[in-house]
């Protein structure tokens, strides 16, 4: 008898939640999870405030839905409504059943309906310094902010998710990863997110390990 896949769901858009679902589709440890679900950003609509996240920056139309096409190719479920109404805690709880789940770049607060449900728990990769926890650049552009700080690199915590905003308790920190002069807040989306994703996936597996 095979290994037992652990059940992961996806809540990602833009490039980091792109490398996350490319991580855990195609990476080392591909057969160990099975995405079961991805919701991402509807950059249309009002309720994943686009304007203080990083859609607030120039950029494409394809970058916008690129986890969308990516998720449908590969034939996973996608959602982009709202994740606090019944509709989707029935998806979630009845048809996706995520044993253990990631945020990577996501504009929605995650409830304590969702974020008590995973066996494993519900965590969240966030840009950051390791100079302590909780961190000063909590929020939901995180980049611009250790930019205008001055700030030369950047580390990225997997952290639990919880009730407060990007204080859950902290699991792991990622190496530092630079940041040139020039790096604008998109282009350290692009750097970061494979780098990222290469970080969060195995300490997602040791935390299974650990809490089954």
């Amino acid at each position: 008898m095979g290994i037992q896949r652990i059940r992961i769901a996806v809540f990602g858009s833009f490039y980091r939640g792109y490398y996350m679902l490319d991580e855990l589709l195609q990476g080392p440890l591909k057969d160990r999870f099975m995405v079961v679900g991805v919701a991402t950003d509807d950059v249309a609509q009002t309720f994943i405030s686009a304007d203080k996240r990083v859609w607030q920056y120039p950029h494409l139309p394809v970058e916008e839905t690129m986890v969308k096409r990516y998720a449908q190719q590969q034939g996973i479920p996608v959602y982009t409504g709202r994740v606090k109404c019944d509709d989707f805690y029935a998806i979630y709880e009845q048809d996706w059943v995520p044993d253990i789940c990631v945020s990577a770049t996501f504009g929605q607060r995650i409830d304590a309906t969702l974020f008590s449900f995973p066996k494993f728990g519900f965590f969240n990769i966030h840009p950051c310094l390791d100079d302590g926890w909780p961190s000063k650049y909590a929020g939901p552009n995180p980049f611009q902010a250790l930019r205008d700080d001055g700030h030369d690199h950047a580390t990225a915590a997997l952290h639990r998710v919880d009730s407060g905003f990007d204080t859950g308790e902290l699991v792991a920190m990622s190496a530092r990863v630079a940041m040139s002069f020039h790096s604008t807040v998109v282009d350290m989306h692009k750097i970061t997110s494979p780098v990222f994703a290469k970080f969060a996936v195995p300490e997602l597996l040791k935390l299974a390990k650990v809490m089954a």
